[in-house]
């Protein structure tokens, strides 16, 4: 029998066609307590394996992994192609309004409160040039992204309220832009409003070193109002021009890789996600694997409802023919067969039931022992505090910490009690969070 490096009891007894109840029997002669769902190493199973008489061949998570290993494109077979924009901001500055005057929708109204709810991928296309829009309802989301190593998006546009200026969130923004290292774009929006002060917003930038090109610096910035729908044909240009700078390009004639973008269940039409198409074209009929998921692509639906035949890179489409919902943030890969789908699927369903029984050593630790071998040269914090002047004076007593081996660099610092966002961010940039004087909500804590 085959045996892969974990190894649930129930799956041990069913490749040796054998009764459960015998096999806990026989782990527990040998003194080891479990639980029909509990997962065996490697050794135990095969222990177990020969004393019911088999022969046992190990299959290793590098055998089963090979089959979608990612492989470099020539030169020759990149094609240029659109690029992909995440619009954020804090609460209420206007980030869906945007969305909804260029694609000429009517998101927001669809919006429970005017809040986005879920995360959609939508396109907008003028004068024969497209760019896809990400529209995430907060930044947990953004970073959750990131944090499973998932870099979706090639600009960020920054939306601040000409008369609301900087906020917390619009801070958030920043610290995610900049911890995965992606150009921003400013839009100053609600430039139609009488209170509205543009100049404001540019200088309570610059103490976030966003310096824009108007004080010299090489952030662009577009003042626009998608209410009246002024200047977003600049703000496009201004999303192409970046993008021209950043030369991106696919190879559409390989096979298909991306991105969860969000899933859900459908009464009628079972897991439904949106995947962003990042390499090769997605076919009807593809099959694909996707985190501990798998499936054959049923059917392909663009932004606006209507049916495609494929996807190219860098465009976003609905797909149906999932087994069960992925999660937000997993990769997207098609295989050759159903069969090596449902094998690494299984696989990874496995490895993620063996982590949660597995008790991993702090991530403390785990830094101490990286920056003793000379792994680590940076050590990234995310400061919470009850007021402002606090986190300063923390920030500029842990930045004289540093040393030649290790600097210390502050993420984030700011008000109130710790949330799943700092969080998501300290854990993506692999660092920690210090809070003085502030509790951590309960979710957040969960989280950490």
């Amino acid at each position: 029998i085959i045996i892969p490096e974990i190894i649930t009891v129930q799956e041990l007894a069913n490749r040796m066609a054998e009764k459960v109840s015998d096999v806990v029997k026989t782990l527990m002669n040998m003194g080891i307590m479990v639980t029909v769902t509990q997962a065996l190493e490697v050794e135990t199973a095969t222990i177990i394996a020969t004393e019911f008489g088999h022969t046992v061949k190990i299959v290793t998570g590098g055998d089963i992994l090979k089959e979608i290993e990612d492989h470099e494109d020539k030169e020759a077979d990149l094609l240029p192609r659109p690029p992909v924009v995440t619009i954020m901001g804090h609460v209420d500055h206007g980030k869906t309004s945007i969305l909804d005057s260029l694609r000429n929708s009517k998101i927001i109204s669809a919006e429970a409160g005017g809040i986005t709810q879920h995360i959609g991928a939508y396109q907008t296309n003028n004068n024969n040039k497209t760019i896809t829009y990400i529209d995430t309802p907060g930044h947990e989301a953004f970073s959750n992204m990131r944090l499973r190593g998932a870099q979706t998006t090639d600009i960020i546009v920054l939306v601040v309220a000409a008369n609301d200026s900087v906020k917390p969130q619009t801070i958030e923004a920043i610290s995610h832009a900049k911890a995965a290292k992606v150009p921003i774009i400013v839009a100053i929006n609600k430039i139609d409003l009488p209170s509205a002060d543009p100049d404001k917003v540019r200088n309570d930038l610059l103490s976030h070193e966003i310096i824009v090109e108007k004080l010299r610096g090489d952030v662009l910035d577009v003042e626009i109002s998608a209410l009246k729908k002024l200047n977003l044909e600049k703000l496009e240009e201004a999303i192409h021009l970046q993008a021209e700078l950043l030369k991106l390009n696919a190879n559409p004639h390989r096979s298909s890789r991306g991105i969860i973008i969000e899933s859900k269940l459908d009464k009628g039409r079972g897991a439904i996600a949106t995947v962003l198409v990042q390499k090769g074209t997605l076919k009807i009929g593809d099959i694909f694997v996707s985190g501990s998921t798998w499936g054959k692509v049923k059917a392909l639906i663009k932004d606006k409802g209507t049916s495609i035949k494929n996807v190219p890179p860098s465009f976003p489409a609905e797909v149906l023919g999932f087994n069960s919902s992925p999660i937000a943030g997993d990769d997207f890969i098609v295989v050759e067969n159903e069969n090596i789908a449902r094998k690494i699927a299984e696989y990874r369903k496995e490895k993620a039931l063996q982590k949660k029984n597995i008790v991993d050593p702090t991530n403390i630790e785990q830094m101490i022992k990286q920056i003793s071998q000379g792994k680590i040269a940076s050590l990234p914090v995310v400061i919470k505090t009850d007021v402002y002047g606090s986190a300063e004076a923390i920030e500029n007593s842990i930045l004289k910490l540093s040393t030649k081996e290790v600097a210390v660099q502050v993420l984030l610092k700011g008000v109130g009690g710790i949330t799943e966002s700092d969080v998501t961010l300290a854990v993506s940039g692999k660092g920690f969070i210090i809070g003085f004087t502030v509790r951590a909500m309960s979710k957040a804590r969960e989280i950490a």
